[in-house]
């Protein structure tokens, strides 16, 4: 099976004043396509700089990421850009929303720096809200919006560019709990219509959810391991039922 993301040898060094930090340490990763990843480390594992490699967000300091087909590790940062509008779709702990846009505004602006033309972008922004459960609250400013109802407009904005990956930093680092299953309830959703999904979490009980789990420490990975015990919403409903 072909790896939509594949890592080769991947090292990330940083310079800061006359200290060096080496953040990853010759990192080999392949994720296939309609993977669910759940990439997990303490602070300093080297898992946020992955991330960033990851998301095109940073470049690596030598090794090879072919992402789709295409080797991006040595694209500037213009080329970056245009990889990460058409190929990954993020969602981020704290949203990121446009406070002054509504959220139809807020979901259909990566369809803007596409360049598509205003009516499509907002009736695609329009059907990706549906499916995520927000039609009724398209002209709502985030502020106006619960925490919940704001991740989802987040989760939708990553959807609308057809996204070879969604990648997720923690998407329910600031939702309580309840509001937390409903998100993952909705990363299932996305996975089960066939996306790719790497969350980044350091919950283990939120990646439980995910069908791999990739750990890392030191800037290297730890471990690499299919999910034997793969949680499910439907999972914890049940539970919580036989309990009461």
């Amino acid at each position: 099976m072909k790896s939509i993301i594949s890592v080769k040898d991947l090292f990330k060094t940083y310079y800061m004043g006359a200290n060096v930090v080496n953040a990853l340490q010759g990192v080999n990763l392949d994720i296939h396509k309609n993977e669910y990843v759940a990439l997990m480390g303490p602070s300093g594992s080297g898992k946020s700089t992955l991330m960033n490699l990851i998301g095109c967000l940073d470049s690596p300091t030598s090794g090879d990421y072919i992402l789709n087909g295409s080797n991006v590790s040595m694209m500037d940062d213009s080329e970056l850009a245009a990889v990460r509008n058409k190929e990954i779709g993020f969602v981020f702990q704290t949203f990121n929303l446009l406070p002054r846009l509504s959220a139809l505004e807020n979901v259909a602006l990566p369809l803007v720096y596409a360049g598509i033309a205003r009516a499509e972008r907002l009736e695609k922004a329009k059907k990706v809200l549906k499916s995520v459960g927000l039609f009724d609250r398209m002209d709502h400013k985030p502020n106006e919006l619960s925490g919940g109802q704001r991740q989802r407009v987040a989760v939708a904005r990553a959807l609308v560019n057809d996204p070879s990956i969604i990648l997720a930093d923690e998407p329910t680092g600031n939702l309580d709990s309840k509001t937390s299953y409903e998100i993952i309830g909705l990363f299932e959703e996305i996975h089960a219509a066939g996306n790719t999904i790497v969350l980044v979490t350091h919950e283990p009980d939120i990646a439980e959810f995910a069908h791999r789990i990739v750990k890392m420490k030191d800037g290297r990975i730890e471990s690499d391991n299919l999910n034997p015990n793969v949680v499910r919403i439907a999972d914890i409903a049940f539970a919580k039922q036989t309990e009461e």
